[in-house]
């Protein structure tokens, strides 16, 4: 989701950039396909990394060399970091979006059977990457490796998900493309209608998806969130004890909200100053319903209301409380149709 954290502001707007210039895309309209793999009938699991809660595509160019993309449902932008641009020697050409300048870049060919599909050719950057620099924000939020290159190679948000079917297995941690139309077959209370924001033609202006949950009896409105994260604290780490890394998949929810759980329901557990950075609370909620299912316990990091009911609300059809990451969809098998504007829930 843009604008997560204090700490993420830079970032945030690299990953929004070129919103102010998108398209109009149609509400259900599947694309041509644009790859083999877009063709077939059954699910294509695509070659992806599954980390805290979080997924990254890993595909093979065809001199060999395996990409590490980090997918993000509320994020903007599809980006390249700018040294490996470099070492794959790809070329460039200069872009101008609501009078920032910048490059941009193709795909490098990628291998047969080790490959992902393009972007929504709807997007503002067509199939192309913005080249960004690998500093500041940016290398903080995506650390080299021992030899100081970038881990991972860049950022794929909204716009190279639209237009598709996908399924996110996290309990299987599988990443699948479906074809056109395939939905898995459920019960009708496990699928639900998600709302994007249109114009007045009806034709999307945003690929942001917003679903809803229930929390405590109460029936919420989020984003729909692949990329939510966040950093913990040592405290935090230490209050939770669970042996996990600080960083991780996180959901978020409004102050107000928050406040509102905490003075409500004072045994739910809250860690203060529980997020690096921001030094934002977390709450746990025991129990949540998504898609039909009961989930939880589910922490959510706090948010100021702005980031979501005026910030967000730019992008989304109406007002969300927070966003659904990794952290709430855990158990879940989730498939998200964009084109026509559903999701099909699953719990193995």
């Amino acid at each position: 989701m843009p604008n997560r954290s204090a700490s993420r502001s830079a970032l945030s707007a690299l990953l929004l950039l070129g919103l102010a210039c998108r398209s109009a895309v149609p509400p259900s309209r599947p694309s041509a396909a644009r790859s083999a793999t877009r063709s077939a009938a059954s699910p294509v699991e695509l070659p992806s990394r599954y980390e805290e809660g979080r997924w990254y595509v890993a595909p093979v160019t065809t001199e060999g060399e395996t990409l590490l993309f980090y997918t993000d449902s509320g994020g903007g932008t599809n980006l390249l970091f700018a040294p490996v641009a470099e070492r794959l020697k790809l070329p460039r050409e200069p872009v101008e979006m609501d009078g920032q300048k910048g490059e941009v870049t193709a795909f490098p060919a990628m291998r047969p059977g080790a490959s992902i599909p393009l972007p929504s050719p709807e997007s503002p950057l067509g199939s192309k990457l913005l080249v960004v620099p690998y500093e500041g924000e940016v290398r903080r939020m995506a650390p080299p490796d021992v030899s100081g290159f970038p881990r991972s190679t860049g950022f794929l948000g909204q716009w190279w998900l639209a237009d598709k079917v996908w399924t996110f297995d996290y309990p299987g941690r599988h990443l699948l493309l479906r074809s056109p139309g395939d939905l898995p077959a459920v019960a009708p209370e496990h699928r639900v209608p998600l709302g994007f924001q249109t114009g007045p033609d009806g034709r999307r202006t945003s690929q942001f998806a917003r679903l809803q949950a229930e929390i405590s009896g109460e029936v919420l409105d989020f984003l729909f969130d692949t990329g939510a994260t966040t950093f913990l604290t040592d405290a935090a780490l230490k209050a939770l004890n669970d042996g996990r890394p600080s960083e991780r998949a996180a959901s978020f929810v409004t102050a107000s909200s928050f406040l509102r759980w905490h003075r409500e329901h004072p045994d739910w557990r809250v860690i203060e100053e529980a997020e690096k950075g921001s030094n934002e609370a977390m709450i746990e909620v025991p129990v949540v319903r998504i898609g039909g299912y009961t989930v939880g316990p589910v922490w959510f990091t706090r948010r100021p209301d702005r980031n979501f009911h005026v910030y967000m609300f730019q992008w989304m059809d109406k007002p969300v409380e927070g966003a659904l990451g990794g952290s709430a969809l855990q158990s879940l098998r989730v498939t998200i149709d964009y084109p026509h504007a559903v999701a099909v829930f699953e719990k193995p």
